[in-house]
C-alpha cells in the first residue's frame, strides 16, 4: 500500500476543475482534429502555446501544448524535452509552416506513447484552447453540483434517528465505495456501502491507524490497496476516531464530499454532546417549524439572545463553521430560502427563523446569508471576509423581531461598505433601506431646484414658519413663499396636509 498525507485543509476545499480527456476535444466535429498518434485517454489539465525550439521550461505538466512548428529542427529532441517535461499531449497546426505534419514527429510521439493531434488549417489554435476551457468548465459544473447534492444527502442523513449509520451510508452511496468508522485501536465500529476485498479491507484499516489520535499528526492520508483508492479522515473530538473510504475512482469534489462527512460524524460523535444540547436543537427545531418562541423559550435556554446576519466568507463548504466558531457559537443556519423572520407555521400561522412550517410557505430571503443565535453576552466583533448585521439583545420570544433587524442591519452594511452594522433604535426612517429611501427621493424631489429644495427643508424643518425660515436663509419672507408656493405647484403636492410634509421631510432626509 502506498500513503500519502493529505493536507488538513484539503477536505473542505472547493473542487478544482477536472482535467478534461482528450478524447472529448477529439469528439468535437467543430475543430476536426485527428489522433496521429499515441492513447486518446490521456487527461487535459490545460492549453499553452509555444513555438520555442525547447519549450521545456515554460511547461508545468499535464498541459496540451500546441504548436505550428516555427523552429522544429530536430523532432527527437523536441517531443524528449516535451515528454520530459510531463506535457499530456501534443497538438501540431499544419500550415503556414508546414503542409503536412512532419513524419519524424510522428515517429517520435508514437515511441514515447505521446499522443498527437493534428489542428487542421481551418481551426485556430484559439477555437481549441476555448473548447478545452468550455469543456473544463462544464465538467466543474456538474461536480459542483454532484458535491452539493452529497452534501444535502449527508445533511439529511445526520437528522435520522440513527444518524452515524446513515451518514456513513450516504458517503457510502454518494462515492460509490465503502466507508467504515474506525476507532483509536483500529477496530471496525461501522461500516456502510459494498464490501471490499480483504487485501484492501487491511490497506483502509492500516491507513485509518497512520492518523491516530496523536498531536500534531495528519489529519487525512490516501493510499492505494487491493486495486481499490483509499482514504482516511481524523474526527474531531478527540476519541481516536477516524473516516476510512474505499473507492474504485477519486473524483475532483470526493475530498469536499469526505470533508462534510467528517465534520458531521464529528459532531455526532463528540462526547460533550450531552442531553442539554438535544434539548436545545430540539428546540431550536420547533423554533424553525413555526412553533410559539414562548412554548421553547425555556428548552432554549436563558436570555437575552443576539441574532447575527452575515454574508461573505471563502467560499468553501465550511465557511458558516468557520464564522460560528470565531463567534463562539454552535447555533448556525449555514443558508436558506426563507425570508428573514418571515416564516410560516402550523395553518399559516408566523414564526421566527425565517422557516418554512408545515401548512404554509414564507418568501425568499437573500441567497447566501449565514444567521447565527448567540448570548447575548458574547461579544459580536468583524470577521475578515465577512459582512456582519447584528440585531438588538432580546429575549426568546422576541426572537422574530431580532431577525428582522439583523436582516436590515446587514443590508445597511453592505450599502455603505462596513464590516459590521449593529440595530439602532432610530423610529420609522430606519426600517426603510437607504438605497430603496435615496431612490425615492431622488424621483419625488426631481422637480426641484437646489434652492427650492433647501428652502422646503429649512421651512418644513421650522414647522412652516415663515419669518422664521427667511432669518435662517437671510431672504426676504415674500422669497420664501414664493418658493415654497413653486415647489406646491412644481410638486403637485397639498404642502398643508401632514402626510405629504412627512413624506417630504423623510425624502429630503434621505437624497
Amino acid at each position: 500500500m502506498t500513503m500519502t498525507p493529505t493536507p488538513p485543509s484539503e477536505p473542505g476545499s472547493t473542487p478544482p476543475a477536472p482535467p478534461v480527456p482528450l478524447a472529448a476535444l477529439l469528439a468535437r466535429p467543430d475543430l476536426g482534429l485527428r489522433l496521429l498518434a499515441g492513447p486518446e485517454d490521456v487527461l487535459l489539465h490545460w492549453v499553452h502555446t509555444s513555438e520555442m525550439a525547447d519549450p521545456h521550461p515554460y511547461l508545468l505538466g499535464g498541459e496540451l501544448l500546441m504548436t505550428a512548428g516555427v523552429q522544429l529542427t530536430d523532432p527527437a529532441h523536441f517531443v524528449g524535452r516535451v515528454v520530459e517535461a510531463g506535457a499530456a499531449a501534443l497538438a501540431f497546426g499544419v500550415t503556414p509552416v508546414w503542409d503536412t505534419v512532419p513524419a519524424g514527429l510522428v515517429e517520435a510521439c508514437a515511441r514515447h506513447g505521446l499522443p498527437l493531434v493534428e489542428v487542421p488549417p481551418r481551426t485556430p489554435f484559439t477555437a481549441v484552447a476555448r473548447a478545452l476551457w468550455r469543456l473544463m468548465a462544464e465538467a466543474r459544473l456538474h461536480e459542483l453540483r454532484r458535491v452539493t447534492e452529497a452534501q444535502q444527502s449527508l445533511a439529511a442523513a445526520a437528522a435520522r434517528p440513527a444518524p452515524v449509520p446513515a451518514v456513513l451510508g450516504a458517503l457510502a452511496s454518494r462515492l460509490g465505495g465503502r466507508a467504515a468508522l474506525f476507532g483509536a485501536d483500529g477496530t471496525e465500529t461501522a461500516a456502510a456501502g459494498r464490501e471490499v476485498p480483504a487485501e484492501a479491507a487491511r490497506a483502509l484499516r492500516d491507513l485509518a491507524g497512520v492518523l491516530g489520535p496523536r498531536p500534531g499528526g495528519p489529519a487525512s492520508a490516501s493510499g492505494d490497496g487491493g486495486g481499490l483508492r483509499l482514504a482516511a479522515y481524523a474526527l474531531g473530538g478527540g476519541d481516536g476516531l477516524t473516516l476510512g473510504v474505499a473507492t474504485e475512482r477519486r473524483g475532483p469534489g470526493d475530498h469536499t464530499i469526505a470533508g462534510v462527512a467528517v465534520v458531521l460524524l464529528s459532531l455526532l460523535t463528540a462526547p460533550h454532546r450531552g442531553a442539554d444540547v438535544t434539548v436545545r436543537d430540539g428546540a431550536l427545531v420547533r423554533l424553525l417549524l413555526g412553533a410559539a418562541p414562548a412554548e421553547v423559550a425555556g428548552t432554549l435556554g436563558p436570555g437575552p439572545w443576539t441574532v447575527v446576519h452575515a454574508r461573505g466568507g471563502d467560499g468553501t463548504p465550511f465557511a458558516a463553521a468557520s464564522l460560528a466558531a470565531a463567534l463562539g457559537t454552535p447555533l448556525v443556519d449555514a443558508g436558506g430560502t426563507t425570508g428573514p423572520g418571515e416564516a410560516t407555521g402550523p395553518g399559516g400561522s408566523t414564526g421566527p427563523g425565517g422557516a418554512t412550517g408545515p401548512g404554509g410557505t414564507a418568501p425568499g430571503r437573500a441567497a447566501g446569508v449565514v444567521r447565527l443565535l448567540l448570548p447575548a453576552s458574547s461579544p459580536v466583533t468583524a470577521q475578515s471576509g465577512w459582512t456582519l448585521g447584528v440585531g438588538a439583545p432580546v429575549e426568546a420570544d422576541e426572537l422574530s423581531a431580532a431577525d428582522a433587524q439583523a436582516a436590515r442591519a446587514l443590508r445597511r452594511a453592505e450599502a455603505t461598505g462596513a464590516d459590521l452594522v449593529r440595530h439602532r433604535p432610530g423610529g420609522i426612517a430606519t426600517l426603510v433601506d437607504p438605497d430603496e429611501a435615496a431612490a425615492h427621493a431622488r424621483a419625488l424631489l426631481a422637480p426641484l431646484t437646489g434652492p427650492l429644495a433647501e428652502t422646503l427643508r429649512v421651512w418644513l424643518s421650522l414647522h412652516g414658519g415663515w419669518d422664521r425660515t427667511a432669518v435662517a436663509m437671510d431672504i426676504h419672507r415674500n422669497t420664501v413663499r414664493q418658493r415654497i408656493a413653486r415647489c406646491a405647484a412644481l410638486l403637485g403636492r397639498d404642502l398643508d396636509d401632514p402626510d405629504v410634509r412627512m413624506e417630504l421631510w423623510f425624502a429630503l432626509r434621505s437624497r
